[in-house]
């Protein structure tokens, strides 16, 4: 089976043989998933300081690195039940629609801000070894990662008004209630208007990285 060009899904960001081989054999694919796991634990120790500082419930949407990587960590275990097929075969339905769809927007939008943000006071960061050049390196590595999923994953139109919704409301809670990353300034009407424009433009990407999923069923 052969996938989309460009322009009608999936798009060649990351080669396909990569794909293949990082998604096909279990080594890899599982080192994938460990990394993303460990990723979450990183992401929440970054943020330890500051969680008293925030209500319990409201966690989830104040750590957006964590919940990235969460999100990529579960999609990249759908495909274990696939392992010793080529990715053509992995599954695909609704909910694995969303939950790819999502996972794309939130590791496409993070990695992108997060680049932003780090880089409108540069002085602030630069050159602080981990606080700079750690943070911007492993989070813009998000991006590349985000387009392994178009390899074997499909959105609807559901899930990707979903996952502007989602990642709109995310910005309102972000500036409007102080839910933001923690940063070294206070953040201002160019990172708030940056904030929409890379939300914007990951649900943009998802759009065009991504096949549709058909209406008939798919092995």
């Amino acid at each position: 089976m052969e996938w989309p060009l460009a322009g009608e899904g999936r798009t060649d960001v990351i080669p396909r043989r990569w794909a293949r081989y990082y998604l096909e054999n279990a080594p890899s694919l599982v080192w994938l998933v460990f990394a993303n796991v460990a990723g979450v634990f990183v992401g929440v120790f970054f943020y330890l300081p500051t969680l008293p500082e925030v209500e319990t419930l409201a966690w989830p949407l104040y750590m957006d690195s964590p919940v990235a990587t969460l999100l990529m960590a579960l999609a990249l275990a759908t495909l274990l039940p696939n392992l010793g097929k080529r990715l053509d075969a992995a599954p695909t339905n609704l909910v694995l629609a969303y939950l790819h769809t999502i996972a794309f927007v939130w590791l496409v939008e993070t990695g992108l801000w997060t680049a932003l943000a780090l880089n409108l006071h540069v002085g602030l960061y630069f050159p602080d070894l981990w606080r700079y050049f750690g943070v911007l390196v492993t989070h813009v590595l998000f991006v590349p990662e985000a387009y392994l999923l178009p390899h074997f994953g499909r959105t609807t139109p559901g899930a990707l008004a979903l996952a502007l919704a989602l990642t709109l409301v995310n910005d309102v809670l972000d500036y409007g209630f102080g839910l933001h990353p923690p940063l070294r300034y206070e953040p201002g009407l160019v990172l708030i208007a940056g904030s929409v424009g890379t939300s914007l433009l990951a649900v943009g990407l998802a759009a065009h990285a991504f096949g549709r999923l058909s209406p008939e069923p798919e092995r």
